[in-house]
């Protein structure tokens, strides 16, 4: 047998499990039951000749000659896309595929403004993945995903990052907490607050720590969880108070669950990024969307804001 048999599922499906270490979370990427990945994986490993995998304990690791295989299946679907897209700018924009990645507070962001580019492109077919920061960056760099919503761009990676909004972060509280309705509270008086932030790594916990040490206070952190909807309910519970982005809490605004503290120098105000890798040649689906969202995505998020936004005029960024 020879490598040179192996057929583009094989290496696929190859790919996947080599990226994630994982072939349960290669089966779920790739709408595959875990028995059909291992025996693609296993088929290979016969045209190979070598084993591709190991496991040590409960986790796997590739082996020399999986490391091998894995960059030349890189490179052969790098080249895939490429053929795909140019065959996309031959049929325009009624067809093609599209893969975005956003950070997790971005999906209270991101879903409506690609189903209004979806709408105007019913033919595209859109692959979104949502995840922290860290995840949606290695992404990025790994050629996963044509483009990605994010905050601050990072500085380690050769992107091209182009601000599309207005990106507003608050610090919440239950209704009943003691500084809620007070007006212009000094930032140091939060330092005998507890708060409740997201896992190491996500864009808004650096944001929170980032103002606290501008300031020269230390950060009580209370507890940390690893999604907004987590840290609202624990707000709400009493547990503690915590800065989000004002686009993952209008509801609860709007509603009075939660309250708005009033913070000398908030809100601190971010932008919402479209980015995609600085050598990447976007297929012109990809094109359209970056397109849209610049022109577009400012009037619309504004649209949707809630009326418990805070005053523009204190706002700063960090």
């Amino acid at each position: 047998m020879s490598i040179r048999h192996a057929t583009l599922r094989q290496l696929r499906v190859f790919e996947a499990v080599a990226r994630h270490l994982s072939f349960s979370r290669a089966a779920e990427e790739l709408h595959l039951t875990q028995p059909a990945v291992s025996m693609q994986v296993k088929a290979l490993e016969a045209q190979a000749g070598l084993p591709l995998f190991e496991q040590i304990g409960k986790r796997i690791h590739l082996t020399e000659a999986g490391e091998a295989l894995q960059r030349h299946s890189r490179t052969i679907g790098d080249e895939l896309r490429a053929a795909e897209e140019a065959l996309d700018a031959m049929r325009g924009l009624q067809h093609g595929r599209l893969a975005i990645a956003v950070v997790s507070t971005a999906t209270y962001v991101a879903p409506p403004l690609l189903a209004r580019f979806i709408g105007a492109h019913p033919g595209v077919a859109l692959r979104l993945a949502v995840d922290n920061r860290a995840e949606v960056l290695r992404q990025l760099a790994d050629n996963e995903v044509d483009l990605a919503i994010i905050g601050r761009p990072p500085e380690d990676l050769e992107i091209t990052a182009e601000a599309f909004a207005r990106h507003p972060h608050v610090i919440i509280a239950p209704p009943l907490h003691p500084l809620a309705g007070r007006r212009r509270i000094p930032l140091g008086r939060l330092a005998n607050e507890t708060f409740i932030v997201r896992e190491p790594g996500s864009g808004t916990r650096g944001l929170l720590e980032r103002l606290f040490v501008s300031h020269g206070l230390s950060l009580n952190v209370s507890m940390e969880m690893a999604s907004n909807e987590s840290i609202k309910q624990a707000v709400l519970a009493g547990m503690g108070i915590s800065l989000l982005s004002l686009h993952t809490v209008g509801l609860e605004l709007e509603t009075g669950r939660l309250v708005m503290l009033d913070v000398e120098g908030l809100p601190v105000v971010r932008q919402w990024h479209i980015a995609h890798l600085a050598r990447k040649r976007l297929s012109p689906v990809a094109l359209a969307c970056k397109q849209f969202l610049l022109h577009e995505g400012a009037a619309f998020l504004e649209s949707r804001r809630s009326p418990a936004r805070p005053p523009r005029r204190r706002a700063r960024a960090i």
